[in-house]
């Protein structure tokens, strides 16, 4: 069996393996999967199909989407979490903001850890500017200096989960228009006007070493550089590696979206990613395009600093299991809070 991690995240059609599946999830290039609502219909069935999963290929990295509001993929027998701006506007309320953010962030990771999902791709540090089609009610501000304020806690709640981060989407995708997952949202700011407003939340949560991942834009800034961010050696090295000295996972967003499009075929895509510094490549919703990527990347060997970097993002469960996270004080505090002003 093949156990060492490859830079590839794949994603599978149903709630079990098939044969194509088990196929894949062998390729060397394969270092993790990514679930979606089709994967789920209860805890029973995930707990079965992350064991059938582990046991084809142990070590594999599982992810999801569960930022809570309109993408949370798992939601019958989970708690149903709210969006992010709900969640800053009624923390705001409470007479301790801090610990109500804190206690949802480990809330949501600690249900998935329990279930045996290393992490959530979250949290989101983006701030919506009100025009974004994509973001909207997904971000926690408006403004990039409430966005840290607030992602701060929900952060460290994550990490007394045992939970690594992802803050996306790098530099920030709440001031465009478009949605990348249709089109190439361009952006005609200068590098300074950006890293001065938008890209603070990064910045600071760097800085104060809180975030273990990062998944940039597909967003091309004509002023900065041709390439879309992505894809871009002057965004991920000499800007988000150099000047802002981050040294943790970078995750492409999906290379099957349009905004990814730019990269040329999907072979293209994923070796543009990989050569301007990604650690790993996410390909959904498009097997042959998966293969097509795989196919790619024959021969190619993983560096021993994206394969450590990588090893960061395994789930270290504070709770043991679903049992023990039932009868957990905290557990049931958070979700009778939330139950006060939203069905959980």
């Amino acid at each position: 069996m093949t156990s060492k991690l490859g830079q590839v995240m794949i994603d599978i059609a149903g709630q079990e393996l098939d044969a194509e599946d088990r196929q894949l999830l062998r390729h060397p290039q394969v270092g993790g999967l990514i679930f979606f609502a089709r994967n789920y219909s209860d805890r029973a069935q995930l707990q079965q199909l992350v064991q059938d999963i582990r046991s084809v290929r142990p070590g594999i990295l599982l992810a999801v989407d569960q930022e809570g509001g309109r993408v949370q993929r798992f939601r019958e027998e989970f708690t149903r979490l709210p969006s992010m701006q709900a969640l800053s506007e009624h923390a705001a309320a409470d007479q301790d903001p801090a610990q109500r953010l804190a206690d949802v962030g480990w809330l949501m990771a600690a249900e998935l850890l329990a279930s045996g999902i290393d992490f959530s791709f979250a949290p989101v540090l983006d701030a919506d500017s009100n025009q974004s089609r994509v973001i909207g009610d997904r971000s926690f501000s408006p403004d990039p200096a409430a966005v840290s304020e607030r992602v701060s806690p929900f952060i460290a709640g994550m990490h007394e989960a045992g939970m690594s981060t992802t803050g996306k989407h790098f530099p920030g995708h709440g001031f465009v228009v478009e949605d990348s997952h249709v089109e190439l949202p361009v952006d005609d700011r200068t590098l300074e006007q950006v890293l001065c407003r938008d890209c603070q939340p990064f910045t600071a949560l760097m800085a104060a070493g809180s975030l273990e991942a990062v998944m940039p834009a597909h967003i091309r800034f004509p002023k900065v550089d041709g390439a879309a961010v992505g894809f871009s050696r002057y965004w991920l090295q000499d800007i988000l590696r150099a000047r802002l000295g981050f040294d943790g996972v970078i995750f492409s967003d999906d290379l099957s979206m349009e905004g990814a499009s730019v990269g040329g075929d999907y072979g293209g895509r994923i070796h543009a990613a990989l050569d301007a510094g990604c650690d790993m490549g996410i390909v959904c919703n498009n097997r042959e395009g998966a293969v097509a990527i795989l196919d790619a990347l024959q021969g190619r060997e993983v560096s021993a600093e994206s394969a450590a970097r990588l090893e960061a993002m395994r789930g270290r469960p504070a709770v043991a299991n679903w049992d023990a996270l039932m009868a957990h004080p905290r557990w049931r505090a958070t979700r009778e809070w939330l139950s006060g002003w939203m069905p959980v």
